[in-house]
């Protein structure tokens, strides 16, 4: 798709050093961009061959996770991805361990508790997690913090600590930016997993095996977390196939909008500037999020639920 606008990430390179060498006037006396720099760039990063052979040469470096030279940074594919795939990280887990720790406990309340206040409560703040953008949020929340106590609400790390290396230090003043934009991008997710678990849960509790659980004297919540709340956590735990790789740029917008030095925004400025190195190795992490994700969601669907475990024997 990047190869489909026509011209390459050097066409634009070359009209914007035509526009700098004319002093932003952009008329006709402007110098001419050397022929001999860009046919040197476009030698470097192969960019005068054919689009097959292009990618077959980015796929053998994978093997060696060499993923090429950035573009528009000059400066190598896999040193940018990895100085911010740690920071993605921390945001991801950090959010999904706060959309399951909420999002099952309330879905299960408000199924055991259904059409309580305590059920209208928690609908309604699932629909405004749902029906409200998070950048929204994000804006909320930076107008709120600066107008209240006149901080800027943005990146993960105070000033001191934005080039320093690892140190305990530096970790708890990640933790302590960590949690706002967690808790932004963990809304949405959460107010949807409730949902699910919810009706999940509400399918489950009509069924004749609950009955038949409550007719042997199994009484109270015992009832509802033995049986049917295990199985009501099936599609939950499927969605570990798409969370993981949706959270690593899904966020991507929550991203820019608090200037969070993850791997999304990196995304968003490889897919602008057509530097097809950087956003294919993204793209590649992502595919590769997704494999792994699915196949975990596999496993623990098998050790969850045994009736997962027996088809597959009997396959």
């Amino acid at each position: 798709m990047i190869q489909i606008p026509p011209g390459d990430f050097l066409t634009d390179y070359a009209a914007m050093m035509a526009y700098g060498a004319a002093g932003g006037a952009g008329g006709g006396d402007s110098e001419e961009v050397s022929r001999a720099e860009i046919e040197f760039l476009r030698e470097r990063y192969g960019l005068e061959q054919p689009i097959y052979v292009q990618y077959f040469k980015w796929l053998r470096g994978i093997l060696t996770w060499d993923l090429g030279m950035s573009m528009n940074m000059r400066v190598s594919v896999n040193e940018l991805i990895n100085s911010r795939l740690l920071n993605t990280a921390f945001l991801s887990v950090s959010t999904i361990l706060f959309t399951w720790t909420f999002a099952i406990p309330v879905g299960i309340i408000s199924a055991v508790k259904q059409y309580s206040w305590i059920d209208y409560f928690f609908t309604f703040l699932a629909y405004f997690g749902v029906g409200t953008p998070n950048f929204m949020i994000a804006l909320v929340a930076l107008w709120v913090v600066f107008s209240v106590w006149g901080i800027p609400l943005h990146g993960l790390y105070s000033d001191e600590y934005l080039d320093a290396s690892w140190s305990f230090g530096k970790f708890l003043d990640l933790l302590k930016h960590l949690w706002i934009p967690m808790l932004i991008v963990g809304t949405d997710g959460t107010a949807r997993l409730t949902r699910i678990v919810r009706a999940n849960l509400l399918d489950e509790l009509g069924k004749p095996y609950v009955e038949a659980a409550r007719s042997r004297g199994v009484r109270g919540i015992n009832v509802v977390l033995k049986y049917p709340t295990r199985i009501a956590l099936n599609p939950f735990i499927s969605t570990v196939g798409y969370t993981l790789p949706s959270l690593f740029s899904g966020s991507l917008i929550v991203a820019v909008t608090l200037s969070l030095p993850t791997i999304g925004p990196l995304l968003l400025e490889a897919l602008r500037s057509q530097d097809m190195y950087m956003a294919g190795s993204i793209l590649f992490v992502l595919s590769a999020l997704t494999v792994f994700g699915t196949m975990l969601s596999d496993i623990l669907l098998a050790l969850a639920d045994p009736r997962i475990r027996h088809g597959r024997a009997q396959g």
